[in-house]
């Protein structure tokens, strides 16, 4: 993918979905991962994943750097929470921009939070990570985990120019793992990957997505 698209993009929404019925499979049962506990909910969904997109992550973490490892932040999301985050983010916009249209105010949402008929985390396909040392302790990556465009000025762009050398080699090393095993990234978001989803179809050039958005039963 040549350009860069956002999760607005009518070509996102116009791509099937052949969902392959892969199970969401809790990713504190397999132990692989280290998780962090700041998107826990009461159900426990923050931690699912489709099993197709856990098993690449442990291979992802095998190719990172010695004394270094993924830290898992946030997969799953359910559709209602989808929603409540675009809506409280859109608004968010709207308060500061009572001049956008609809369009460009949902264009300016989707850098940040996916429209939740198309989301990538509804499905179980995405997942949120940074990368911790041996020791647990989170590795410069110039902005935090979640940091707003508006926040950060641009920085929680995966290639933004204004983040020092540290973070860039650090981003580095988390694209080159996650890449090699098949997951794609939303370049507005570093720590944003996903597989099987719409966006990934659209950025490796499959026919159709493997994973639709689900419920968690």
């Amino acid at each position: 993918m040549n350009e860069f698209v956002l999760m607005s993009d009518p070509r996102i929404a116009a791509i099937p979905i052949a969902e392959c019925g892969e199970p969401l499979v809790d990713v504190r049962l397999d132990g692989s991962l280290a998780v962090d506990p700041r998107k826990t909910d009461d159900t426990g969904a923050f931690a699912y994943l489709r099993e197709g997109l856990l098993n690449r992550l442990v291979k992802a973490q095998q190719l990172l750097p010695d004394g270094i490892r993924l830290l898992f932040i946030e997969g799953y999301r359910p559709p209602a929470l989808q929603r409540e985050y675009f809506e409280s983010y859109a608004g968010e916009l709207r308060a500061g921009n009572p001049h956008w249209s609809p369009t460009r105010l949902r264009e300016a949402a989707s850098r940040y939070v996916s429209p939740p008929e198309i989301a990538p985390h509804s499905a179980g396909a995405a997942v949120d990570l940074t990368l911790v040392s041996a020791d647990g302790r989170e590795l410069d990556m110039g902005t935090r985990v979640n940091a707003t465009p508006e926040e950060s000025d641009g920085a929680c762009c995966t290639d933004a120019v204004t983040i020092g050398p540290e973070a860039r080699a650090n981003r580095r090393a988390l694209g080159d793992a996650l890449t090699s095993v098949g997951l794609v990234n939303y370049p507005t978001e570093w720590w944003h990957w996903s597989f099987g989803d719409r966006y990934w179809a659209l950025s490796t050039g499959a026919g159709s997505a493997m994973y639709g958005p689900r419920e968690l039963s």
